[in-house]
Order: structure tokens, then sequence, then C-alpha cells
């Protein structure tokens, strides 16, 4: 076990080194910061479009579809299959293929199999709608 003699001494908090920096780390930042000035619609919000005045003129005006905005908008709403070439995460890889493998066909017999009733199923149906339809009608 380590005595106080033994163990380092930390020097007291230097208030001109934490000012230098904080001034160094400003200085990086400002030297890397962009600033971003295209502002856009979020296209993956819901818009709510709300009515124009009733007597205006303006909103009933043609041709003020802005065909950048047109493409966001329906790009946004697009399924990811058609958006990425490939899937983006792992939890996009399962069912990113959803084609069959194989073609539905009824008349194949190995792969379809539809529903069989016996004389017992056909009894016990009919058996069974006859209950219902005697509770019913109490």
């Amino acid at each position: 076990m380590a005595t106080k003699a033994q163990q380092p001494t930390k020097d007291p908090i230097n208030i001109v080194h934490q000012h230098a920096i904080l001034c160094e780390t400003i200085k990086k930042e400002t030297l890397n910061q962009k600033l971003y000035t295209n502002y856009s619609i979020n296209p993956f919000r819901k818009l709510y479009t709300l009515t124009g005045k009733p007597n205006s003129t303006h909103d009933s005006a043609d041709g003020e579809e802005d065909p950048q905005f047109l493409k966001i908008i329906r790009r946004a709403h697009k399924e990811p299959e058609k958006k990425f070439i490939f899937p983006q995460t792992e939890a996009q890889e399962i069912g990113w293929i959803h084609k069959p493998l194989i073609k539905q066909d009824r008349e194949d017999r190995r792969l379809h199999f539809p529903r069989q009733n016996s004389e017992i199923t056909k009894y016990m149906d009919a058996a069974w709608r006859l209950k219902e339809q005697t509770e019913n009608l109490q």
C-alpha cells in the first residue's frame, strides 16, 4: 500500500493554462466550422398544407411548384429498396429481397395443399353451424 510520501502530488489548477486551452479549442473549432445556409424543408416530416384566403388570387396561381422540392419529397416516400442499391443497416438486410424465390403455381401439387374436407369434417362443420344458429336465436 502506498503511503502519502510515495503518492504523486497534483499541482493546483492553473487558471491561465485552462484559459489558454479553451482559447485554442475555440480557435480550432472556428477554423473547421462551415456555415450552412442551404435551408430546405425536412422531407421526412408530414406536411400539413393550409388553404389560402377565400378571395386571394395569390394562392390560386399555377406554376409555383419547385421541382427540386418535389423530387426530395418523392424520394423520401419511396421504399428503401428503391432508394438504395444495398441495405444501409443490419436491420434492413432482413426482408431486403422480398420477392418469392419460387413462382407460386396453384396447379403444382408439390407446393400447393388446398383445404380438403372429409365426411367427418363436413359433419362437424354442419354441427357447429347448427349450434351457433341455435345460440344466436335465443
